[in-house]
């Protein structure tokens, strides 16, 4: 347990997804138990589409819209709702010296040039002069600084001014896993007082959707949610925007911020992934947690529906019936790196509200909860590699 003294509030959520805008979208949707996707645009594949959202309202500058390519307008448009929801938007003191961690996967591809030189190269002859002339002429100038991965970061110091120091972890579910560790770690530690973490996705993307396919992950056909896909399962792809803000509580009521929730506890591991490895990892995980938890306690579970990772989580947490599950999956989809700070989120939420969000599942995993809501364990295993779990608790 940490120090009580360096014990760590989140202050601040911003969300985005297909379920809307901000923190009371989110629940007031989660408790409609309606999930919202698209199985037409990319059929067969399903995607779980972003909401629609007015970027002057977070991105007022339509040069820095431009520079941005849409999974990075989702993460600093969230990074801006969570600055505004911590009270500490335009605070230029706090935000010198508010530390920044990022989840981030690499850049988008430009659909329109790749599709005209892949088409012109099978009507030339010299292939390589064809190919070297348009790289040149059709690629725009800051498409590969566009592409890289901490330009994020770069973007919400430009346009929301958090300039204390930066860090941007790849690597999937576990990079979301790590980001938040790494800054609970450091606030335990004394080496920070606050900051904003968190990551962005866009899952309405030809090359992500191709790209998954080639392992058989993406859900193809019709909806279900994610405990009840088929035995060879997959996961649906979606569109999100998740950051918190992070916040030593003793910095938090120096300034009078309020608390929406505790982190008590953030864990990862990274197993083989041979058969069992992905359940072992998680019981492991959670032995860290388990002499923690009190009655009210409950599971948002990061499950993906991809095989047969789910299922091993699945058989891990029914040996729990005490506890009640909830798989956000089902209405958000599965958004990679942001999905881990979007689900702590989404805890938060509900802590602030005392209550767990109603059941969207028949196969018997998801049941109501009785009682007031204390805790979440938030869990997160990747669909491939990585392994997380958090605490989270009512203040």
């Amino acid at each position: 347990m940490a120090d009580v003294a360096r014990e760590t509030w989140i202050t601040g959520i911003g969300v985005v997804s297909c379920l809307g805008e901000g923190a009371d979208a989110h629940w007031r949707r989660l408790n409609e138990c309606n999930p919202v996707f698209d199985a037409t645009s990319f059929a067969p594949y399903i995607v779980h589409p972003l909401a629609p959202i007015s970027l002057d309202a977070q991105i007022p500058k339509k040069g820095d819209q431009r520079q941005m390519e849409p999974w990075q307008r989702y993460g600093t448009y969230a990074a801006g709702l969570a600055l505004d929801s911590a009270g500490a938007k335009g605070n230029a003191e706090l935000l010198s010296r508010m530390d920044m961690i990022v989840a981030a996967g690499g850049g988008e591809r430009d659909f329109a040039v790749d599709d005209a030189i892949v088409t012109g190269l099978l009507k030339t002859e010299n292939k390589g002069r064809f190919l070297n002339e348009h790289l040149l002429s059709d690629l725009r100038p800051t498409l590969f600084l566009a592409q890289l991965s901490n330009l994020l970061a770069g973007s919400i110091s430009i346009v929301h001014g958090v300039i204390g120091s930066s860090r941007t972890f790849m690597g999937e579910e576990n990079a979301g896993v790590d980001a938040v560790r790494i800054a609970l770690s450091r606030i335990q530690a004394g080496q920070s007082d606050i900051a904003l973490v968190g990551g962005a996705c866009n899952g309405e993307r030809l090359d992500l959707l191709v790209m998954y396919e080639f392992a058989s992950y993406n859900l193809k056909g019709a909806f279900a949610p994610v405990w009840e896909r088929a035995q060879k399962g997959g996961f649906i792809l979606g569109s999100m925007g998740a950051f918190l803000v992070l916040e030593e509580r003793k910095h938090a009521e120096a300034r009078g911020a309020k608390p929406l929730a505790r982190l008590s506890e953030v864990a990862s591991d990274r197993t083989s992934r041979k058969p069992g490895d992905a359940g072992k990892a998680l019981a492991k995980l959670w032995q860290k947690i388990s002499g923690k938890l009190k009655a009210g306690a409950a599971v948002i579970s990061g499950a993906t529906g991809a095989q047969p990772v789910t299922a091993e989580e699945r058989g891990f947490l029914a040996q729990k019936p005490e506890l009640a599950v909830r798989a956000t999956g089902t209405y958000l989809g599965h958004a990679l790196e942001p999905q881990f700070p979007m689900n702590i989120a989404l805890a938060a939420v509900a802590l602030s509200h005392g209550k767990l969000f109603p059941p969207k599942d028949s196969s018997g995993m998801e049941k109501p909860m009785e009682g007031p809501l204390r805790q979440v364990v938030v869990t997160s295993l990747g669909h491939w590699r990585g392994e997380g779990l958090a605490l989270v608790e009512a203040i």
